[in-house]
């Protein structure tokens, strides 16, 4: 498998996924429709890495831009990065969510059936999950019972998807739960940047940092965790990048099959506590302030990735010291867009 097909590529995921299969000799396509990621982004991929993304832009909900792409590639594999994520704003606008996030890949998988290209590496996502009834959390666990549409949406994919496989056993499919990928890619040219107000954690945490906003707002300090602040698994985005790699080479080895894998570090940190490692790493303060709970959110959830490190050779080797400061040196090398 050489011609692979990113979608979402200039996103905070799919951007850095590009930058290693890039270094690894890939050919890459890449599609996006900069919903929630930057034209810039693609020059930045070739100063890292030497070489250039053939880029389409498109919508995934967009049936011809999507025939157009396969008719001028012979496509391998598709990774597919294109969807919305945001917890809190799912909860508001759960149409879009999936719409976005279901119906697209509807589509993009007629087009690839049409196409006979049967390789697909989809990321999902912990919120699959929902309220864990156990930690560390593995892939045996209970799905479904989710707190949130972004979640919910992430589920229904993922049946779908089995229900494709069990249909046409022909299919390769890998599936990515993430758990909270933070930190940036060394150079400080990619890294997480959101347009407009950031849901996630380490977003919000570098506009405080560069002034940009007064404080970081803590959603809930009552949960029930070591100090009331949610608890997650962090993982750093090179660490996360580099599995879809080793899930390419899983899918080349066994030619066909469905499979699933938790990628995190197994370790729950609370929200207190990464900013005080990112005020410590980085010599900066992060101004605090409690708000209510966010609807949708929940207490205490990280991963057990045994199964990844078993059949994949993949585990996490990056620290949370290593997020906060990669995250950090990201945002010094984009000032002007913080």
């Amino acid at each position: 498998m050489k011609n692979i097909l990113v979608t979402g590529c200039c996103g905070y995921i799919g951007s850095h996924t590009c930058v290693y299969l890039l270094q690894e000799n890939y050919n890459v396509i890449g599609l996006d429709n900069f919903s929630n990621s930057k034209r810039e982004v693609l020059d930045k991929i070739t100063i890292i890495t030497g070489k250039k993304i053939k880029f389409y832009e498109c919508d995934m909900l967009d049936r011809d831009g999507l025939n157009r792409i396969f008719n001028d590639n012979k496509i391998d594999l598709v990774i597919d990065f294109a969807a919305y994520k945001a917890v809190g704003d799912s909860v508001i606008n759960p149409v879009k969510y999936y719409i976005n996030n279901v119906s697209s890949v509807l589509t993009l998988l007629d087009v690839m059936k049409d196409h006979n290209v049967k390789s697909l590496i989809f990321s999902s996502s912990a919120t699959v999950y929902g309220i864990p009834k156990v930690v560390p959390i593995n892939e045996e666990c209970e799905t479904g019972f989710t707190t949130n549409p972004y979640g919910t949406s992430k589920y229904y994919v993922e049946n779908i998807l089995n229900d494709l496989y069990k249909s046409d056993n022909n299919w390769s499919i890998c599936i990515f739960r993430y758990f909270n990928p933070i930190g940036a890619h060394p150079s400080g040219l990619i890294g997480d940047e959101p347009n407009g107000i950031p849901a996630n954690l380490m977003p919000y945490i570098l506009k405080v940092a560069s002034r940009e906003f007064e404080f970081l707002n803590i959603f809930g300090n009552d949960y029930d965790t070591v100090d009331g602040t949610g608890v997650r698994d962090y993982i750093h985005i090179i660490d996360l990048s580099k599995a879809h790699i080793c899930g390419i080479k899983k899918l080349e080895k066994e030619k066909s099959g469905f499979y699933i894998y938790n990628l995190g570090t197994g370790i729950g940190y609370s929200v207190l506590e990464i900013v005080k490692i990112f005020e410590k790493v980085n010599k900066v303060e992060i101004p605090i302030k409690i708000a209510n709970r966010r609807d949708g959110d929940i207490s205490i959830c990280y991963a057990d990735s045994t199964k990844a490190k078993n059949e994949l050779n993949w585990k996490a080797i990056y620290s949370l010291e290593d997020m906060c400061r990669d995250s950090y040196n990201f945002m010094i090398n984009n000032k002007n867009n913080f």
